[in-house]
């Protein structure tokens, strides 16, 4: 009797972990994803199979494009709601063949939105938006194209004055992803509908602090600027 056969179990013993190790970290990927664009951390039983995911392809590749506010920006937390008419963010399609992933979404960097001219529901009360950090977005295809906005933490600032002193900051403990959808077309469009955002709230008398969610409705116009006469487009 020899040592042997047990040397060759402690080799497989360790083995095995980095094998299994390193196939889930593709199924933990692709779970992200999924969360990333549906903005849900539903806990699944363990058994459960990751969805499988589409293939999504945005075009042109490479080319740079302009996103601006159509209508209005509103943010709601509590009983107060802001209202901006301007906003704008630029950003680029990835470089092929990174513009292509064939079971998940394509995402990319995007500027810090700007938001200007913008008003509040309650009078007397004047309201500014600062915004700063890595933002980005993503899309994913399928039956409807679904869309997801992430914004880094504390990346989103609105502060009031006048009768009523608040500051809102959105993602205030980590990055947050707002969940939208993707119409392709003549400009295609990126729109948020009743989408809830992580905040926090801070200030005096007329300030909703306890709300701990805003809701975000907005819908953009996207401009290839590259070659205005293409289109932004994603598809399978």
């Amino acid at each position: 009797m020899t040592h042997r056969p047990a040397r060759s179990r402690a080799h497989h013993s360790r083995v095995r972990p980095r094998a299994l190790l390193a196939a889930g970290t593709g199924i933990l990927a692709t779970a992200s994803l999924s969360l990333a664009l549906t903005g849900s951390a539903t806990a699944r039983p363990a058994t459960d199979r990751p969805v499988a995911l589409d293939s999504t392809t945005v075009t042109p590749a490479g080319h740079s494009y302009a996103a601006d506010l159509t209508g209005k920006a509103t943010f709601k937390a509590g009983s107060v709601t802001v209202t901006c008419t301007v906003s704008h963010a630029t950003g680029q399609v990835p470089d092929a063949p990174a513009n292509t992933n064939a079971s998940g979404p394509v995402g990319n960097g995007i500027s810090a939105p700007t938001y200007s001219s913008c008003t509040t529901s309650m009078p007397g009360v004047r309201a500014t938006i600062e915004t700063s950090g890595a933002w980005g977005v993503s899309m994913q295809n399928g039956a409807s194209i679904t869309a997801g906005l992430t914004i880094p933490t504390g990346g989103f600032v609105l502060k009031t004055s006048g009768l009523a002193t608040c500051t809102v900051t959105a993602a205030p403990t980590g990055a947050a992803v707002v969940s939208g959808t993707w119409t392709n077309g003549a400009p295609s469009t990126l729109g948020f509908t009743n989408a809830s955002v992580p905040v926090e709230v801070v200030g005096g008398f007329g300030c909703p602090t306890s709300a701990t969610t805003s809701t975000f409705n907005a819908n953009y116009r996207v401009a290839d600027t590259t070659d205005p006469a293409s289109q932004i487009t994603v598809t399978g």
